[in-house]
């Protein structure tokens, strides 16, 4: 059920000790304007609904299936929000939820733990959010890690940021590594050719290309950026001194880790990076228009996990579709099923009915509240 694919004996080391653990999770919602770029994001059909998409997959992750819905699911070109993996796991086996707005464009539907940031603007500007916001919401994130990392045995953040892996290649350029051309992305076929574009733009703007040697890693958030990432390293940071924490995305969340490090290495900030690893799902991981596992080598010290999912035998073609390359992950939906076979030992057979039985009364309830 799940594979490691960089610095396996980290990765063992952290599996072992959190076997037949009960975790806590986080999920970080935040929007960037990068998200609303035509043809940028396959997470929403268009620029208007992907405004909603993280505050719809938050009311579903907080209520699950209901006959109405606030801000119902958007509609995807193929395939079903990754909500529903997350959502069936944690129902399943009661896993603890916090929702936290690290920067929402419109008011969550669901009680969210505010941490005061405002959404980012599109890092072609260069001044995708103040820095005194910057500072303020890892000083938060810092906050919430230490508190959380008391819950349960450990912690997995998640999040939920359209256009977040575009603000991910940015944050992975402006730190000196070899991004371009690794990062993944919802659509089937990874745009790598238009992000690499914004991000260019978006550098230059900011000054901060060519790459300079040194750069402080809250300039860059603020340059180009979005609030989810330095509440996400916040938290991990000051977590990791006490508990075990799951970064549970894929792109999103190895750029939040190379900012970890560069935080820690810049500011002299304490931290135990060994016990922070990277959990995503095996599409991310084996995604062929794009090389996750480079990028983790190249960011160094890494350990990249992957729930080993497969969704080909499903009733539902929603789910055959992440068989084809789209979607692939979302809202901590490989860390939470990495989660459930640590705790449970569940299989992907198991993962998969449990996930088929939720979209079932899913659509059973909105038929009839429909008709």
């Amino acid at each position: 059920m799940i594979q490691i694919y960089t610095q396996l004996s980290r990765g063992n080391r952290w599996l072992r000790r959190y076997q037949g653990c009960s975790p806590t999770f986080a999920c970080i919602l935040g929007f960037t304007a990068t998200g609303l770029i035509p043809g940028i994001s396959a997470a929403g059909a268009t620029p208007h609904a992907r405004e909603y998409t993280a505050i719809a997959d938050a009311e579903f992750l907080y209520c699950g299936a209901q006959s109405k819905s606030r801000h119902p699911l958007p509609i995807l070109k193929a395939g079903a929000s990754p909500v529903f993996i997350s959502r069936a796991i944690v129902e399943s086996l009661a896993v603890p939820v916090h929702l936290f707005n690290a920067g929402l464009l419109h008011l969550p539907t669901v009680p969210t733990l505010d941490l005061g940031g405002i959404p980012a603007q599109s890092l072609i500007t260069g001044r995708a959010l103040p820095y005194s916001t910057v500072k303020y919401l890892f000083n938060r994130g810092l906050e919430w890690g230490e508190k959380l990392a008391k819950a349960r045995d450990y912690l997995i953040i998640g999040e939920c940021v359209v256009g977040g892996t575009t603000t991910a290649l940015a944050i992975l350029t402006g730190l000196g590594l070899e991004a371009v051309g690794k990062v993944n992305s919802s659509h089937p076929q990874c745009n790598h050719a238009q992000k690499w574009s914004i991000v260019m733009a978006g550098l230059k703007q900011a000054e901060l290309f060519p790459v300079l040697e040194r750069v402080d890693p809250f300039a860059l958030v603020a340059a180009v950026g979005d609030p989810m990432q330095i509440v996400a390293a916040g938290m991990a940071i000051a977590a990791s001194k006490t508990t075990g924490v799951m970064l549970a995305g894929g792109t999103q969340m190895l750029a939040v880790y190379g900012l970890i490090k560069a935080i820690v290495n810049y500011f002299s900030f304490s931290a135990k990076l060994e016990q922070i690893v990277v959990g995503t799902t095996s599409w991310v991981a084996e995604d062929s228009t794009g090389d996750t596992v480079g990028l983790a080598k190249i960011i160094d010290g890494v350990s990249l996990l992957a729930a080993k999912l497969n969704f080909s035998s499903s009733s539902y073609p929603s789910f055959r579709a992440y068989e084809q390359g789209y979607v692939k992950e979302g809202v901590g939906a490989g860390g939470c099923s990495i989660a459930s076979h640590l705790e449970q030992s569940w299989t992907p057979k198991q993962l998969l009915i449990s996930v088929e039985t939720l979209f079932s009364r899913y659509c059973y309830l909105r038929f009839n509240s429909a008709s």
